[in-house]
């Protein structure tokens, strides 16, 4: 006779009122008609920090040149500078700007969620499916703007990603884009988790950047990005608030099965140590055999443990 044993592991799916970007819309600004100026909730060189921040210049401003189709009355502008043959990125994000060099590739200079400040980080504790927003993009020929999204626990996550931040960090979405041609676009970019070599960490906060080029120092001054309507997407069932329970059993004849858990759903299975054991789809994982012992199973950002006799 087949023995099925079931994990001491319920499974339950994560339902939730849709997070989202406070501000994300760029309707509500701080300090207008000065050089201070910023959409409220977001940053840029004026309020950051670093040895260098006294030569931290306006990059960002309101605007009114929204799209048609635009609900709100305003959008963000961002623009980039030279100083001295230098160009400075113009640059937005939910974290502080930390400027420590004159050389923009430096790894002194980076974006960062100040976690213990609510002003430079933005608090999170779901993995959306994407991000979406709007942008009218205008630069050289052969030029990328860049939009990029870290969600992390609650450790200081710097952006760019160094060896210190990697371990904190839970998903990524990024994207480069070109010049739009004097048209405003829809991008969207999906989150990828990343895998991690030790315990995956939860997610709690969103570490969101807007620059004018994808290279430090890149492009021209005055490329330009107009920047509205921000928006974390989620799958319509975790919209939908109807929670429900699913199941995980072993047998040692077949494996890995699952009951009343979507086959396309990604898991990662991790040893008590934090090592990547598996990692797959239900589909991809089904049958699949596992040594006796505890394991860490991660599913949509959480983790719970799970036991194997």
């Amino acid at each position: 006779m087949k023995l099925i044993v079931t994990l001491n592991f319920l499974f339950v799916s994560y339902f939730f009122h849709a997070q989202q970007i406070t501000n994300g819309n760029m309707e509500s600004w701080d300090n207008l008609g000065l050089s201070t100026e910023e959409p409220s909730n977001w940053n840029g060189f004026k309020s950051g920090t670093g040895g260098l921040v006294s030569f931290g210049s306006q990059q960002v401003e309101q605007s009114t040149a929204i799209r048609s189709n635009a609900t709100g009355m305003y959008c963000a502008r961002i623009w980039s500078k030279s100083t001295l043959g230098i160009v400075a990125n113009g640059a937005l994000t939910l974290g502080q700007i930390n400027m420590g060099s004159t050389t923009a590739s430096s790894a002194l200079n980076y974006n960062y969620s100040k976690t213990s400040d609510t002003l430079f980080s933005e608090p999170i504790s779901i993995v959306p499916d994407s991000i979406v927003f709007w942008a009218k993009y205008t630069a050289g020929s052969g030029q990328q703007a860049r939009m990029h999204a870290i969600i992390h626990d609650s450790a200081q996550v710097h952006d760019p990603i160094d060896a210190a931040s990697q371990p904190f960090v839970v998903a990524r979405a990024e994207l480069n884009y070109a010049p739009t041609a004097g048209n405003w676009v829809r991008f969207s970019a999906p989150f990828a988790y990343e895998v991690q070599t030790g315990l995956m960490p939860i997610a709690k906060y969103i570490l969101l950047t807007f620059a004018t080029n994808k290279n430090p120092g890149g492009g021209a001054a005055n490329d330009e990005v107009l920047l509205d309507d921000i928006e974390l997407i989620y799958n319509a069932s975790s919209i939908n608030e109807v929670q429900s329970s699913v199941q995980l059993y072993y047998s040692s004849a077949y494996g890995l099965m699952s009951k009343d858990l979507s086959s396309d759903i990604e898991l990662s299975i991790y040893s008590i140590s934090g090592q990547l054991v598996k990692k797959g789809s239900i589909a991809q994982l089904s049958g699949k055999s596992l040594p006796s012992g505890q394991y860490l199973l991660n599913f949509q950002g959480k983790s719970q443990k799970l036991f194997i006799p």
